[in-house]
């Protein structure tokens, strides 16, 4: 986990919510479109001293009625609630910290459900964005874009270290946001492994990695994606990420046509080649 996970994520989304999302005035002098520390402490019920260790890392583990009365003036979604719970469990040291790298295979059951989903776009996702299984449908999608050529494809570095990534994705700056907070959830869970990449993605790639890294949100568990394929065009792709029962924390992420024009098209994908 980052040196202070729980307190950075506090700040980011304090900083984040604007005072007319909890009935408060904007006012013309300040210095940021986020609350105050002090207005969020007076909204949660806290002093502003409290607040304020809790924000510095001086103080890491909070009550699960603090956590609770945070979560409700920020407006924390479900999963974000989960999010800062377990984070405070890691700290505690009620959850296991990772001790060595992440193991990469991927359990019997799940291979078994990726064979019968076949020419559905589908992938098993390590926490740090290493693809450890997929569907041939997925092979057929991502190969050709260039996620494949690596000998360990590994999404998140693919999207901001290969330039190819940005024509695949039309919308790179909205997947590069939801890749990179992927990996920030990881990180704060103590996955060292995800630790590791952020810090050489921040370094070989900047500020274009760091400061959604540090933005301090969850990555959309469903949505659209819109993809450039060399052959089938372009491409609409309703996603859906489910997360696998296990201590491995991996993910399970399917594609779906978002339209009909998207279904031909991926279609195309899996008709055998003509022979002469």
């Amino acid at each position: 986990m980052t040196d202070n996970a729980l307190g950075a994520f506090l700040r980011a989304r304090r900083e984040a919510t604007t005072p007319a999302a909890v009935g408060l005035p904007s006012g013309p002098r300040r210095r940021t479109p986020g609350l105050r520390r002090e207005e969020l402490a007076s909204l949660a019920g806290l002093s502003v001293e409290y607040l304020t260790r809790l924000e510095r890392g001086i103080d890491r583990r909070p009550s699960t009625q603090v956590i609770g009365a945070l979560a409700d003036v920020l407006g924390l979604s479900p999963e974000e609630r989960v999010h800062v719970y377990r984070m405070v469990k890691v700290v505690s040291g009620d959850v296991c910290v990772q001790a060595q790298p992440p193991a990469r295979t991927v359990r019997p059951t799940v291979l078994a459900l990726l064979d019968r989903l076949d020419s559905t776009p589908a992938l098993v996702l390590a926490p740090h964005g290493d693809v450890l299984a997929s569907t041939a449908g997925f092979r057929s999608l991502a190969a050709p874009v260039g996620l494949f050529d690596a000998a360990e494809p590994n999404i998140v570095r693919f999207v901001f270290c290969d330039p190819r990534a940005r024509t695949a994705f039309p919308d790179w700056e909205q997947v590069a946001d939801a890749h990179a907070a992927a990996l920030r959830a990881a990180a704060d869970l103590a996955d060292h492994t995800a630790a590791a990449l952020a810090g050489e993605l921040s370094v070989t790639e900047g500020g274009e990695f760091s400061r959604r890294f540090a933005r301090g949100v969850l990555p959309p568990s469903t949505g659209v994606e819109r993809w450039v394929h060399p052959t089938a065009g372009s491409l609409r792709l309703a996603f859906e990420c489910l997360p696998l029962p296990g201590p491995e924390d991996q993910r399970l992420l399917a594609y779906l046509p978002a339209d009909a024009a998207t279904a031909a098209a991926l279609a195309t994908l899996h008709e055998p080649a003509l022979v002469s």
